[in-house]
């Protein structure tokens, strides 16, 4: 496995001025930027790195440099940043170095297609080759897959950081997942920002997204909601451990309660979550989840919890309750075609994932869309590994065939928010943070069954 991590650099000038960067390099780290740069380093000090690598423009590789010294002072051997063109920014020549309010108001359509269809998003540029058409986000998708195709090759096995930007980050974990360039602002980076990639081999061969976008190394539980926010956030929680997740043996809708492991998990969700303003909860109607969310709701004595039967665990048929050498025993092969071809997997006398998938995201889309009716900002919804996966393949636009994609630590934390109503898209915010859990930056939770 190869294990990367890629940090957003620190605040810049041009974001407190809330000011297009693109690749102009005038922007330099704030004092803010500096201290969260270095709070990456120490956050970062127990993994070993076999290279580093920085965009060229300054607030990048300030960052980079910032992270290095911290690491530096934990380890002699630490790597010293390279540079690389393919992590530079997202190139927006026509909007560069300008405020976004005036960009808004002065190229009103182009900024609309930018939010809404940023796939098609096209400028006019005039250059040493003459005019030419460019499509921002296509191009800088182009760019990320040339890097890992680039870099993965050469650190098979080994762990990197990469320090970009917002634009490039975003590209960067798509291009990995596959997720489209239409879902471009699906994704959120934060300023210093953290994210944990998983790869198996190169581009195209499996990955796995540990973690996206922890800021709690900065004091931050989760990125904030931006001033001007409508819609509603999820808090999407994965149960805490049972006794049947630590044998690894296929749970699915047997309804096995939290072992002690899981309730101390709950628990510290539930602190971890106490200074949240939660306006709403919703369970599936297991007991483990349902389990979990209450002890999370012991902050919140005011919270009722709803039960939704649609957020239920994949029934996994006659899977359940057996170990994984006994279902290779008795269904041989099929074992390794759910970790494989999940989405072409029928559970004996039990449910494929598109069954998972039609179920839950009706139960999500209702969720959300009571939230907006009645106001409510801010929503905990506890489920299974399975329902968490497949929900946050239908907020990326993936299909069921990415659902191994996606890492759901018991007890973790992943947030969705619908900025514009269920008819804008949503973006995932953060996601499977386990930080509160002990483990650091890294999700140390047991893989476990289903």
């Amino acid at each position: 496995m190869t294990r990367v991590i890629i940090v957003r650099h620190g605040q810049s000038s041009y974001n407190t001025e809330r000011r297009i960067q693109g690749r102009t390099d005038v922007s330099r780290l704030t004092e803010k930027g500096c201290t969260d740069a270095s709070k990456v380093g120490k956050a970062l000090s127990n993994i070993l790195f076999s290279a580093i690598y920085s965009s060229p423009l300054q607030r990048a590789k300030k960052t980079a440099d910032i992270i290095c010294s911290e690491l530096a002072i934990h380890s002699p051997q630490s790597a010293v940043p390279q540079i690389s063109d393919k992590l530079i920014e997202i190139d927006l020549p026509l909007w560069a170095e300008m405020l976004s309010a005036d960009v808004k108001q002065k190229f009103f359509e182009d900024y609309r297609t930018w939010k809404e269809r940023p796939h098609e998003l096209r400028m006019l540029v005039n250059d040493a080759e003459g005019t030419r058409e460019h499509f921002p986000v296509l191009a800088v998708y182009k760019q990320a897959q040339q890097f890992w195709q680039e870099v993965l090759s050469r650190h098979q096995g080994e762990t990197i950081l990469i320090v970009g930007h917002n634009g490039i980050n975003r590209a960067l974990i798509s291009t990995a997942l596959g997720i489209p360039p239409s879902r471009y602002h699906c994704l959120q980076q934060s300023n210093c920002g953290i994210t944990v990639l998983n790869f198996a081999g190169g581009l195209g061969e499996p990955v796995q997204l540990e973690s996206m976008n922890q800021t709690q190394h900065m004091g931050e539980i989760f990125p904030s909601l931006r001033p001007n926010h409508q819609g509603v956030r999820l808090l999407l929680v994965r149960h805490g451990e049972t006794e049947w997740n630590r044998q690894t043996r296929f749970q699915g809708q047997i309804d096995v309660p939290l072992n002690d492991h899981g309730r101390q998990q709950a628990q510290k969700a539930g602190e971890f979550l106490q200074e949240v303003a939660i306006d709403f909860a919703v369970s599936s109607s297991m007991l483990r989840p349902q389990e979990t969310a209450e002890l999370i709701l012991r902050h919140h004595p005011s919270v009722n919890l709803e039960l939704q039967d649609g957020l239920r665990e994949i029934s996994h048929g006659l899977w359940e309750g057996k170990l994984e050498k006994e279902i290779e025993q008795e269904f041989p092969g099929e074992l390794q075609r759910w970790r494989t071809e999940p989405a072409a997997v029928q559970m004996p006398e039990g449910e494929n994932l598109q069954q998972v998938w039609e179920r839950s995201v009706a139960a999500w889309q209702e969720i959300v869309q009571a939230a907006l009716t009645n106001q409510l900002k801010t929503g905990l919804v506890v489920a299974h590994d399975a329902t968490n996966k497949t929900l946050l393949c239908h907020v990326l636009g993936l299909s069921t065939e990415n659902f191994w994609h996606f890492r759901q630590g018991n007890g973790a934390v992943s947030v969705i928010d619908y900025p514009s109503g269920l008819n804008g898209l949503p973006v995932l915010q953060a996601m499977n943070i386990t930080t509160h859990l002990g483990g650091g930056v890294l999700d140390k939770t047991a893989a476990g069954a289903l």
